[in-house]
């Protein structure tokens, strides 16, 4: 169906304005931490370029609060190369679920794979879209919504670095309430909870047989083993 300009024009103005409801809840985490993120980098010696610089280009929560540590601890490439791997390997593994959400996404494909966070995976991940025409343009905005969160969090933490002094001590757990907050959401929302609890015993299972320094990759790996194969045995139910 083709609609005349003006309903185009108006239809896309009520995508950009649910994708800006569906990215609130992310807004307010996404600017408290990055607030944390750029005052432990200003504590470090690093000033608003690189906050601003970090947001846009690296846009990994977790992967920049490590990097502040790697930044002042002068680490070498190798190390930060493997470092991130460790810290993002994730990603890696829930995007998994969204290929086919993606596959077809055309010009907006590029920016959604480099901005699906974990925040904008828990908004995305249920495939709902107040417009399947617009499907693509949608989960594009709510991804760009997040990330101009991030970047606006990041620099005003730089520059209230500057301002109030204060101990930074404890500021890096605020990642991980989000990762708690986030995976609360995701298991409200969905009815499906057999992700969630598979990640969960998974990465106990890989804690308790690794420890604390080397479970992650093997839980990333066990996680993706158990879900694949169960995909798969769904799908041959399906038929």
């Amino acid at each position: 169906m083709v609609f005349p300009p003006e309903e185009r024009c108006a239809m896309k103005s009520e995508i950009v304005r649910k994708a800006f409801l569906k990215s609130l809840p992310v807004m307010a985490g996404y600017v408290i931490l990055g607030i944390g993120f750029g005052i432990l980098l200003r504590d470090a010696g690093y000033g608003l370029p690189w906050a601003f610089a970090m947001a846009v280009a690296i846009y990994a929560g977790s992967m920049q609060y490590v990097g502040v540590g790697l930044l002042a601890g002068g680490a070498g490439i190798l190390t930060t190369i493997l470092t991130t791997i460790m810290v993002n390997a994730r990603h890696l593994f829930y995007s998994i679920s969204m290929i086919d959400k993606y596959k077809n996404a055309g010009k907006y494909k590029p920016y959604m794979i480099f901005a699906l966070t974990d925040e904008t995976y828990s908004l995305l991940c249920d495939g709902d879209t107040p417009d399947r025409e617009n499907a693509d343009l949608y989960r594009f905005l709510v991804s760009l919504f997040n990330q101009l969160y991030w970047i606006t969090g990041c620099v005003l933490g730089s520059l209230l670095g500057t301002v109030l002094p204060f101990p930074t001590t404890g500021i890096e757990f605020s990642m991980t309430a989000l990762f708690i907050a986030s995976f609360t959401e995701q298991w409200i929302r969905t009815k499906d909870h057999l992700p969630a609890v598979t990640g969960l015993l998974s990465t106990l299972l890989c804690l308790l047989v690794f420890g604390p320094e080397r479970f992650l990759i093997p839980a990333m790996l066990l996680i993706t083993l158990v879900l694949t194969l169960l995909r798969s045995r769904r799908g041959r139910k399906a038929v």
